[in-house]
């Protein structure tokens, strides 16, 4: 429907990649805090005929999400939330990721949630660290991360020790918490009438993923391209293609639940065939 709005929280490669994929003939609503990246593509995208505007947000401030969210209802009904905002470990600090990784996403769902049309979904990338950061957690921290407050997420004390040290340590965490929450907010939806998942990518060809590539990861990421059965990294099309599954009409009956996009690394992981590096 031309009135429908679909609104994309982090215009990176992913990000761009899904909203292309699924948002013809709807408008768009593209946020991001990158003020550069956000014209580049907000540009590019009107180029190619979307309709398109833009809005400056920062996910780590509760407000300026609820801001995004009203702005986005004004628009019309809102019936996609894409969400890819978040920070790489190689570049950023832990405070700065349990920030915009788990807080920010947690404000995202939840504000977006109060606004999204019936018949409505949504997708947030998480990542294969999350999967992979299971057994480092108790059920209580695990529980704590799913059905604690948005606001009151980063004073969960286990997040104020040493088990997020390491911006590594907080990345994995976050990507965890990414996962987990989409079972309790699914229920908010779900009152709606509206759906949410997350898609936990492996190694993709992104930007970021290039980066973090060339960084001091590196060598652990390439055995896990080379060890996995797929054998490659992955690409923005690959999380797209999964994306548009899960937001659109074949996947009504799925909600509150996430999807491993990783070429089957995390198996191979877990049957000793690669040996990942521990972060410290």
């Amino acid at each position: 429907m031309p009135d429908e709005v679909i609104v994309t929280v982090g215009v990176g490669g992913m990000g761009s990649a899904i909203t292309r994929r699924v948002a013809s003939g709807s408008r768009v609503l593209l946020a991001d805090y990158d003020q550069e990246l956000l014209a580049r593509v907000h540009a590019e995208l009107e180029g190619d005929g979307y309709q398109v505007t833009s809005a400056v947000v920062d996910v780590s401030s509760h407000g300026s999400v609820t801001d995004l969210a009203q702005s986005a209802a004004d628009l019309g009904p809102v019936s996609h939330l894409i969400h890819t905002a978040g920070l790489s470990a190689a570049k950023s600090g832990a405070a700065a990721i349990l920030k915009v990784d788990l807080a920010g996403v947690a404000f995202s769902v939840e504000e977006f949630g109060k606004v999204i049309a019936p018949g409505g979904s949504g997708v947030v990338i998480a990542s294969m660290a999350g999967t992979l950061a299971a057994p480092r957690l108790t059920p209580e921290m695990e529980r704590a991360l799913t059905l604690t407050r948005a606001d009151e997420l980063l004073s969960l004390p286990f997040l104020n020790s040493d088990l997020v040290r390491a911006p590594t340590d907080a990345y994995l965490v976050s990507k965890r918490a990414n996962q987990l929450r989409m079972a309790a907010a699914a229920l908010a939806w779900g009152r709606r009438g509206a759906r949410i998942n997350s898609i936990s990518p492996g190694i993709i060809s992104t930007p970021q993923g290039r980066d973090e590539l060339a960084g001091d990861s590196g060598a652990s990421m390439r055995r896990m391209i080379d060890g996995s059965p797929a054998g490659r990294m992955g690409t923005s099309g690959d999380i797209a293609a999964a994306a548009a599954f899960l937001l659109g009409p074949d996947a009504d009956f799925i909600t509150g639940t996430d999807l491993l996009i990783d070429g089957g690394a995390a198996a191979a992981i877990r049957l000793g065939a690669i040996q990942p590096t521990q972060s410290r």
